[in-house]
């Protein structure tokens, strides 16, 4: 099923003014009735938590009320529609978006997707014994790049049943595992996307249920690493990060959000086909990460400390 990514995330929130000032802090475009867009017209959407067409909350303190996937065209909406009303009820909304829950009881949408196709420049960089990425005199780093979030990346789910979780993506909609943490969770992404991962799970407690963090891809690590100092410059609160994950290899960059989730930058993601073999090991701090660059925030704003640089 031709699956491409997370189109929109649905949030019911308390406080829609402290949201909307941290997505636009983030980076991401106010286009309006609560929807916050990247570049590619992905987006995350607000609601005031007790807005009564949002879907119904989980029984949990999660704020995420839908997940939106985007897919590539009607045949796949159809497919999907026809694999999914063997056992639940689907609903065909005004607009032409499938509607229903999956085995955790998350809801869940899908739609053709809205995502505009981008042709935006690559982060350049010079390498010896290499052709130079930027030519001569040009330089790399700008202070007053905008740096904004091109595309909705991946989403990071709490889950009570990891394997029911997985089963229902992988047999039902077609996702493929990547790599794997052992009893934690799988790195999956769907037939129209060669990212490491689009969604990721890892099990806990079934009080816990819920969306674990969001991200959206900058253009590279710089525009990641002039992202996240904004954000500390701001006053947001630096959750992990910045560094640079081992599966997938991205690096990350996470705040806490008054979303309730925490909200990652990231770049420069692995690729995959159906080439890949995927990995498995245990799930630890190093396993999860190549590298962090602690406590940044305590000096992202004025430089380094005495004696780093």
């Amino acid at each position: 099923m031709r699956i491409i990514g997370p189109d929109e995330l649905v949030f019911g929130v308390d406080n829609i003014d402290a949201c909307t000032s941290f997505l636009t802090d983030y980076g991401l475009t106010d286009a309006g009735e609560g929807r916050f867009e990247a570049l590619d017209k992905t987006a995350i959407t607000v609601r005031p938590v007790d807005d009564p067409e949002l879907p119904a909350a989980l029984p949990t303190a999660s704020l995420l009320r839908l997940t939106i996937w985007g897919v590539e065209d009607q045949s796949a909406l159809d497919a999907i529609e026809a694999e999914l009303s063997k056992d639940r009820d689907v609903v065909r909304t005004e607009d032409g978006m499938l509607r229903t829950k999956d085995d955790a009881g998350f809801e869940i949408g899908f739609r053709i997707s809205r995502r505009i196709q981008l042709d935006l420049p690559a982060e350049l960089i010079n390498s010896p014994g290499a052709k130079p990425g930027r030519g001569l005199n040009e330089v790399a780093a700008n202070q007053d790049a905008e740096a904004k979030p091109r595309t909705l990346s991946h989403i990071v789910y709490f889950v009570p049943d990891m394997d029911v979780m997985a089963n229902f993506y992988i047999k039902r909609l077609g996702f493929v595992i990547t790599d794997k943490f052992t009893n934690t969770g799988p790195f999956l992404r769907p037939q129209a996307n060669h990212d490491h991962h689009v969604l990721f799970m890892i099990q806990t407690p079934p009080y816990m249920q819920g969306i674990e963090h969001l991200a959206f891809h900058m253009q590279g690590p710089t525009e990641l690493m002039l992202a996240g100092s904004r954000m500390v410059k701001k006053g947001y609160e630096s959750f992990w990060g910045p560094g640079r994950h081992k599966f997938g290899s991205n690096w990350f960059w996470y705040f806490n959000s008054p979303l309730g989730t925490h909200i990652e930058y990231d770049a420069d993601m692995d690729l995959h086909d159906g080439e890949w073999v995927e990995r498995e090991v245990p799930m630890d701090k190093e396993a999860a990460q190549l590298f962090l660059f602690e406590n940044i925030e305590k000096w992202a704003p004025g430089g380094p400390p005495p004696g780093k640089g």
